[in-house]
């Protein structure tokens, strides 16, 4: 199966499309990247180099593979950063575009928007695209706790009150809401899915580090084990498994950047295996 990722790119590190394409690969996919900004870095070293794209070049690149005859193979899009409105509505189009060639293709959106602590870090406009456009394209959505709160329009400072806010967003286009990042006390993290069926949870052990792209990465494995299985307690518990031990190996070799390479053999077979228990 072939997967159209849209987001951002770093020469140095894994984020976005630099953390996403090699799990998708090892779980079996073809990736086609586009990026919507291409850094040196990520710029939480304190400088980087490089620019955002353009709305033109996302769409001109979408249109190349029109003309190719391929966007009938593609089974998913998944798109990530931004770097501005504009790029935003370029991105829609391309979904816009694969559905129009294969109705069954999913849309996977992670609403990047910013996160606990810190607040918004994105361009102004952004929010308003993920909330009046992509959410009613959107078949999955993988906001954080920050993000489900921006788009539900409600705090959530606990599980349950975030599994409230994800069922809220259900009506309004998404089939499927993944929550990350919701902590549970101060030794577990636990990540949420809700369908129109239910809900499951998976906590894992938290572990005391900040790394770049681990959502990037989260957002990639789901989707791949939910396009080889489409069950949301499946596809989590295995997601959040795989991401374990990626972390765990992060942590170990002392940087803040992702373990990708030195751990890619655990996307296939995680060390622990985490299971999905039903919230509701």
């Amino acid at each position: 199966m072939n997967i159209l990722s849209i987001q951002s790119s770093v020469v140095f590190g894994h984020v976005g499309n630099s953390a996403a394409m090699l799990p998708l690969q090892r779980l079996g996919f073809e990736v086609w990247p586009i990026n919507t900004v291409e850094l040196s870095n990520h710029p939480a070293h304190g400088s980087f180099r490089g620019q955002a794209s353009t709305p033109r070049a996302i769409r001109t690149l979408v249109r190349g593979l029109e003309e190719r005859g391929v966007l009938r193979d593609c089974a998913a899009v998944l798109s990530g950063y931004l770097g501005s409105a504009a790029n935003g509505s370029a991105v829609l189009d391309a979904v816009r575009a694969v559905k129009a060639a294969n109705s069954r293709a999913l849309y996977c959106c992670d609403p990047v928007m910013g996160e606990r602590g810190r607040g918004y870090y994105v361009a102004d406009g952004i929010p308003a695209v993920f909330m009046k456009k992509a959410l009613p394209l959107a078949d999955i959505l993988l906001p954080n706790q920050f993000e489900i709160e921006v788009l539900a329009g409600r705090p959530c400072p606990d599980l349950e009150a975030s599994a409230v806010a994800a069922a809220s967003l259900l009506p309004r286009g998404p089939r499927l809401v993944v929550v990350t990042g919701i902590p549970l006390g101060t030794r577990r993290i636990a990540a949420l899915a809700v369908d129109k069926n239910g809900s499951w949870v998976v906590d894992v052990p938290r572990l005391d580090l900040a790394t770049h792209g681990a959502g990037d990465a989260f957002a990639a494995l789901f989707l791949g084990h939910y396009l080889r299985r489409p069950s949301p307690a499946t596809a989590l518990a295995r997601a959040m498994s795989a991401q374990h031990t990626l972390m765990r190996a992060s942590a170990r070799q002392g940087r803040e950047e992702l373990a990708i390479i030195a751990a890619q053999d655990a996307i296939l077979r995680p060390k622990t295996l985490f299971k999905a228990k039903r919230l509701r």
